[in-house]
């Protein structure tokens, strides 16, 4: 009795662990969420040669330089000599940008003016001390 009552358990753990979907992603749904992402990172990032660029391509290429266009389907990158490149979104394997947001330029503008402003009050308040 006790035997069958385990097999009857046995089975229904097996069974039911067999009944599980897969939560693993295909290739095809891998590529085009790594082809999304790096959609996003080059609309955020910009076009124009402020929108400077780093790319390494699957095949190994690199391509540095700054973002001219960016469709829906590719981008293109220009380089110094003045050569552009068409690449497709699911090609790229890394993609960095290279500019910096408006945010963080007023940032440093002002941390910079700060940092004058202290030095400009330490040589007064020195040059009275003498």
């Amino acid at each position: 009795m006790l035997k069958k009552v385990c097999c009857a358990v046995l089975s229904a753990l097996l069974l039911q662990a067999a009944a599980v979907p897969a939560f693993a992603k295909t290739r095809a749904e891998k590529e085009t969420e790594r082809a999304a992402k790096v959609r996003a990172r080059i609309n955020k990032l910009g076009t124009g040669a402020d929108a400077r660029i780093r790319v390494e391509l699957r095949d190994g290429a690199k391509l540095e330089g700054y973002v001219r266009e960016a469709g829906a389907d590719s981008f293109a990158v220009t380089d110094r000599e003045g050569k552009t490149t068409t690449v497709s979104y699911p090609l790229v394997k890394k993609a960095q940008g290279h500019n910096l947001s408006t945010g963080t330029k007023i940032a440093i503008g002002v941390g910079v003016g700060i940092a004058v402003a202290v030095l400009i009050i330490y040589a007064i308040y020195a040059s009275n001390e003498r």
